[in-house]
């Protein structure tokens, strides 16, 4: 979230919609000198947490980023600590376990993206059913929030795709937080079901969105997502393509001084890269590179590491090898991939690479079935996402309050009983 006050369109984008439009007792937020209202609030939170596409992730047959419902529940938490409620980081925290849990339950069996839908529509309905709950909505009153947000379905996924790829990619997800807060309020002040939402013959959305096909919850809810999230550890990329970077930069290591050698980069993956983020005709901005597993893997293979910076059109304009790289890979989908991406006690996101030289001699196959931030990988990544937190707070708080923040963390019992407002404002200008 701190580190996306470096980006200059993020800048652009945060602050109250209405220019001005600040509130004397409202909520602060990381960057912006002055407090606003819980619906600006809740998108600038969002849109922070999201802008560099480095928070945490959740892949099914639907994607998604659960903590993108941050953006909606702090803001949420600290306008309600405002009116008198009590409200702690172990509260926070207990919503959030919620938040996750619904909208990647719904992510293990409904597939948005395959009927053109984006996956932030899943964001705006858990952050609604949360943040409906947190202001004391009872059964009826979150059933009925979840009808409106049905109703409203959700954006096309057009942003995400070439040649129409944009920074709205970076705020969407802000935008559907506070999306879910907005129908929140609207239906403290009047709250009105509308019980055939899902499934009416003409108008519903079954019907209307999913073409036919139910809504269906596989499992019921209790706290698997969040013990089976994905960290964005090491470096920021597409998730498809993690253990694409990871084994690119294996390779860098032996033949990083052999790419000009290179005859064919030969790059096995699962169905959803393919469909997602593989194939791509042009590579016009930031937002697109990111989003392009070939260049991924070419500047990993290029740097032996991944960083934002790469994605600029300085870096690519720069560097015409990464052209040359991505005109050479040959990216075939391998079908035990694409299963073990479903299973459900493996999750795995798999990606093999591999170098032919013109030679005719070949590299090993480097195959990574399991990204740093996987469960299977938890003792791997905490030292890295520790190493990570001082790097993204670095250029905005001292050392000293970088560690202090870190022993913070360390301490559970104080933490969870910590006030969210008091928790909240370490996190302001220094």
């Amino acid at each position: 979230m701190i580190k996306s006050l470096d980006n200059e369109e993020c800048q652009m984008m945060i602050g109250p919609l209405e220019e001005d439009d600040f509130r004397e007792n409202g909520i602060k937020v990381p960057g912006i000198d002055k407090p606003m209202s819980l619906l600006d609030a809740s998108w600038n939170i969002g849109t922070l947490i999201r802008w560099l596409d480095y928070n945490d992730c959740f892949l099914a047959e639907e994607w998604g980023h659960p903590s993108d419902n941050l953006g909606g529940i702090i803001a949420t938490a600290l306008h309600l600590e405002k009116s008198g409620h009590r409200m702690t980081v172990r509260d926070v925290l207990g919503y959030m376990v919620k938040a996750h849990e619904i909208q990647g339950v719904l992510s293990l069996s409904n597939s948005l993206n395959r009927n053109g839908f984006d996956h932030v529509f899943l964001v705006k309905l858990a952050t609604a059913a949360v943040t409906t709950k947190m202001m004391g909505g009872g059964r009826e009153e979150i059933k009925n929030v979840l009808a409106n947000v049905f109703i409203d379905a959700g954006p096309l996924r057009i942003y995400r795709h070439s040649p129409n790829v944009t920074t709205r990619k970076s705020w969407a997800a802000g935008d559907a937080t506070a999306r879910g807060v907005h129908l929140s309020l609207l239906n403290r002040k009047m709250s009105e079901g509308y019980l055939n939402v899902l499934e009416d013959a003409d108008w519903g959305f079954n019907n209307v969105v999913m073409n036919g096909k139910d809504i269906t919850v596989t499992q019921e809810m209790n706290s698997y997502v969040i013990n089976n999230i994905l960290f964005k550890a090491g470096f920021p990329a597409e998730f498809h393509a993690q253990t694409a970077a990871e084994a690119a930069m294996a390779l860098h290591g032996k033949y990083g001084d052999r790419l000009a050698d290179i005859e064919t980069i030969k790059v096995k993956t699962h169905e959803s890269a393919i469909r997602i983020i593989a194939h791509k005709d042009k590579l016009d901005n930031p937002s697109d590179r990111d989003h392009s597993l070939e260049y991924i893997i070419a500047v990993s293979l290029l740097n032996g590491d991944l960083k934002t910076e790469y994605y600029y059109d300085e870096y690519h304009q720069g560097f015409p090898v990464i052209d040359d790289l991505l005109g050479k890979m040959d990216v075939t989908e391998s079908k035990d991939y694409s299963r073990e991406y479903l299973e459900r006690d493996k999750r795995s996101i798999a990606n093999s690479v591999q170098l032919i030289f013109k030679d005719g001699t070949e590299s090993e196959e480097i195959e990574v079935k399991y990204p740093v931030g996987h469960k299977f990988r938890r003792d791997e990544v905490r030292p890295i996402l520790g190493a990570k937190f001082k790097d993204n707070l670095k250029d905005f708080f001292s050392g000293e309050k970088i560690e202090d923040l870190l022993g913070l963390f360390e301490d559970r019992e104080t933490l969870e009983k910590m006030k969210i407002s008091e928790f909240w404002n370490n996190f302001l200008d220094d």
